[in-house]
């Protein structure tokens, strides 16, 4: 992989150079190859008209095979525009009635939070498992699945403090043997660290995830992988594209039919503008050697010199980043102050409750890590002075 000097030339729509980025753990630059898959997404429409949607379910296939290479696994696969609606489509294919509970953790993304919160309010009941210490959650969660728990949801990385859940495989293994889905959040995972689903256990779980953060890919590109029992499965929330795979048989009078694999998870009609862009950037990354394992060397560099670099202003951080993700997470009660502050200087980092998040990217050299972190100096000192 290229030193992010160089790699910086690649991203020049985004100055990547010029500015201070440091929200690359929420929404990271595109490359300027990104740009050239939205023309061809306007080109193909433009000469095919209806005809376009051999070459964009081709993208599709393409996308789906860069997910895949990130998981080591060729598991079915459904694509969505967000987690929200891929994860809606899975909940309404268990069966609430009969197994009416839910175990989750207080540290999940607020896609989970909100509606799992609105699922209670309608009477589902909803565990949250304490997601601090991250090194015993697994084992907590697993303790508190039962016969009567239709899921259980959890990130492989936790968003607040980029802290890696240790041991999923118990959690999976516990649901196994209680007949329970095991869904798995691998967003804060993905573009950062290698993760092989047999690695780690997961070979019979839902995994759902996105490329709009770590791996470039923009808006609308998520997707939820598939056990090998889904095929078992009818969601009630259900799309058409769902009937693909069956539109050849004869309906059947009052029953829903689905496909099978991926489309059996399918949603509708939607704009493929969002596949032609991932799929250029997936070859960009291969092109460029931004492979799992090298990824995972710079992230951790650029994490541990930022790391180091804010504990010696003496703020609540984390130095050893073998357990983390991609970004640092400083713990403070003026997180909110610090993040506005930084802006104004030009530094774009964000917060989420006490946690000022910074996050780095492979495009971003040493000195502008340093200099991010010079300015919050600046202001933590007069903090302290005042």
């Amino acid at each position: 992989m290229i030193p992010a000097s160089s790699l910086a030339a690649h991203y020049s729509r985004f100055r990547v150079g010029e500015r201070l980025l440091l929200t690359g753990h929420s929404h990271q630059a595109w490359p300027d190859v990104a740009l050239e898959g939205q023309v061809e997404a306007f080109e193909d429409a433009s000469r095919a008209v209806d005809e376009k949607w051999s070459l964009a379910f081709a993208k599709a296939d393409r996308v789906r095979a860069g997910f895949r290479s990130w998981l080591a696994d060729d598991g079915a696969m459904a694509l969505g525009a967000n987690t929200h609606e891929l994860v809606l489509r899975m909940l309404s294919a268990v069966d609430l009635r009969a197994r009416p509970r839910l175990v989750t953790t207080d540290g999940e993304f607020h896609t989970l939070r909100r509606q799992l919160t609105r699922l209670e309010e309608a009477g589902v009941e909803v565990v949250r498992v304490a997601a601090s210490p991250a090194d015993t959650l697994a084992g907590r969660v697993a303790s508190v699945v039962d016969s009567r728990t239709a899921a259980v949801l959890v990130s492989a990385v936790l968003f607040e403090t980029s802290r890696i859940v240790p041991g999923l495989a118990e959690v999976a293994s516990t649901c196994a043997l209680h007949g329970a889905e095991f869904v798995v959040d691998v967003y804060h995972a993905l573009g950062v660290m290698e993760f092989p689903l047999a690695a780690h256990g997961l070979t019979d779980a839902w995994v759902v995830g996105g490329g709009y953060k770590y791996l470039q890919l923009g808006e609308g590109n998520c997707f939820l992988r598939l056990p090998a029992h889904a095929d078992t499965l009818r969601p009630v929330i259900t799309g058409w594209y769902a009937e693909f795979g069956a539109l050849a048989a004869p309906p059947q009078p009052g029953q829903v039919a689905y496909g099978t694999g991926g489309d059996r998870f399918a949603g509708s009609t939607y704009d493929p503008t969002s596949h032609y862009r991932a799929a250029r950037v997936f070859d960009f990354f291969a092109a460029q050697g931004m492979t799992p394992a090298a990824l995972r060397e710079r992230y951790l560099a650029q994490t541990s010199l930022l790391a180091n670099e804010i504990a010696a202003l003496g703020l609540d951080v984390a130095t050893d980043r073998a357990n983390f993700g991609g970004f640092v997470s400083v713990r403070t009660p003026d997180a909110g102050r610090f993040q506005e502050a930084l802006a104004q200087r030009g530094v774009l980092t964000d917060a989420r409750g006490p946690h000022l998040r910074f996050g780095v990217a492979p495009y971003l050299t040493d000195d502008q890590l340093r200099s991010a972190v010079a300015e919050l100096a600046s202001i933590a000192t007069q903090k302290s002075v005042s």
